[in-house]
């Protein structure tokens, strides 16, 4: 997450949707009292003991609201970007199983263990909506920028923030197929139950 005063934003940082790539974006822009908090490539934590405890940088808006003066939660421009949970879903099953190459040998396997044993405390597989979303399931970022449309999304985001934009690099990527190569009509109906909020919220399908 990032909080920035002197651009008057907060950035939702949500789990494997590019985020990487936003911040190194984002960084060029931000002053020396701008806050950012992250554990991979680059290691930073909030001036705030209970989210610098937390250990990593996906924290909720509903988790930074009660350290907000009510002005900047107000006035500052509460965004995020979100992904296919289809799409999401394949790249956390490559992105787990990487150091054994699981799931480059049988995806549907490794697919298919995830679902019958999901990991639903893991913060990479947390739904997306949870980090943008109050306890009472309404949202409450202002703009959600899509994977699918990351240059467009983020030249948007930028031109809201009155800064220039930039191109966004690739970082920590993978190779893959087009993610429906991976799904049998099985896989399709467990992950579209397991996301469904995020498939209604964000307007998603397969």
């Amino acid at each position: 997450m990032i909080v920035s005063g002197s651009l008057r934003f907060i950035f939702a940082a949500i789990p494997k949707t590019g985020t990487h790539a936003v911040r190194q974006a984002l960084r060029q822009h931000m002053g020396p009292d701008d806050l950012e908090q992250v554990g991979l490539f680059v290691q930073r934590k909030f001036p705030i003991e209970d989210l610098a405890r937390i250990g990593h940088g996906h924290i909720s808006l509903q988790q930074i609201r009660p350290y907000l003066r009510p002005e900047e939660w107000d006035g500052f421009l509460k965004f995020a970007f979100v992904r296919n949970p289809f799409d999401r879903f394949i790249s956390y099953c490559a992105f787990m199983t990487r150091a054994n190459g699981q799931f480059e040998r049988d995806p549907q396997a490794v697919m298919r263990q995830v679902l019958q044993n999901p990991p639903l405390r893991h913060i990479l597989f947390q739904p997306q909506h949870v980090f943008v979303s109050g306890p009472d399931g309404a949202l409450l970022a202002d703009c959600l920028g899509r994977v699918e449309q990351m240059q467009e999304s983020y030249d948007e985001i930028a031109g809201r923030l009155g800064i220039p934009s930039t191109r966004l690099d690739r970082v920590n990527a993978s190779r893959r197929r087009g993610y429906r190569d991976y799904y049998d009509q099985g896989l399709v109906d467990g992950v579209a139950k397991l996301y469904a909020r995020d498939l209604e919220l964000f307007g998603y399908e397969f």
